[in-house]
C-alpha cells in the first residue's frame, strides 16, 4: 500500500500528464473543427442558416476541450497547492 506522500507524488505526475495530454490535444481539436466548416463549405451539405448553425456547434464542441483543460489544470494546480510543499 502506498504511504501518503507516494499517493501525492503519483497524483501530482497523473495530473501533469493529463493536463499535459489536453494542451496537446486543443489545437488537433481546433483544426478538426475548422476542417469540418471548410468541407461543409466547399461541398455545399447544409443550407446557410445550417452552415451557421453547425459552426456555432463545432466551435462548442471544440470549447469543450478547453473547459476539460482548465479543469485538469485546476485539479492539478490543487493538489500541488494543498500538498506540494509537504515533503518528509
Amino acid at each position: 500500500l502506498l504511504e501518503l506522500g507516494g499517493l501525492v507524488d503519483f497524483a501530482i505526475i497523473v495530473y501533469s500528464d493529463v493536463v499535459l495530454f489536453a494542451l496537446e490535444t486543443l489545437p488537433v481539436e481546433f483544426n478538426a473543427s475548422r476542417r469540418a466548416v471548410t468541407t461543409l463549405d466547399e461541398f455545399g451539405i447544409l443550407t446557410a442558416e445550417e452552415n451557421a448553425a453547425a459552426k456555432k456547434v463545432l466551435r462548442a464542441a471544440a470549447m469543450t476541450y478547453v473547459a476539460s483543460m482548465l479543469v485538469a489544470l485546476g485539479s492539478f494546480l490543487r493538489i500541488l497547492a494543498l500538498f506540494g510543499r509537504r515533503r518528509d
